[in-house]
């Protein structure tokens, strides 16, 4: 399994779309065993989803996230975990131990709504 964190510096950003990078955990039997971080190829409508999804990501984590990338990650049967705050490592830990819920925090909801794009 894949887990990738939408992230600033180690720390999980509040805007998916607009992050310096994803820090992506490699998960074999609740473990990770290996990570690394890959630059944001950049912003455009409905390609962050699909640039993930072909990097093999099976979880998304995030602050927020614009409806439309959900929708897309959620067709690709990728989950989404928003709401996320703080380390990038320690929500990759809380997730594994199940004890990072989601609160679906959509992007509009959020304070950097005029940053949406949409």
């Amino acid at each position: 399994m894949k887990i990738a964190i939408a992230c600033d510096g180690g720390q999980v950003t509040e805007h998916f779309g607009h992050c310096q990078g994803f820090r992506i955990y490699q998960v074999e039997n609740d473990n990770i065993v290996k990570s690394e971080t890959i630059p944001n190829p950049g912003h455009r409508p409905g390609f962050l989803p699909n640039f993930l999804n072909d990097q093999g990501v099976n979880v998304i984590i995030s602050g927020g996230m614009g409806g439309g990338a959900i929708e897309i990650f959620e067709e690709k049967g990728i989950e989404v975990v928003t709401g996320a705050r703080g380390s990038a490592d320690d929500a990759a830990r809380n997730y594994l131990q199940g004890s990072l819920q989601s609160t679906g925090s959509v992007c509009h909801e959020h304070q950097h709504h005029d940053e949406c794009g949409e």
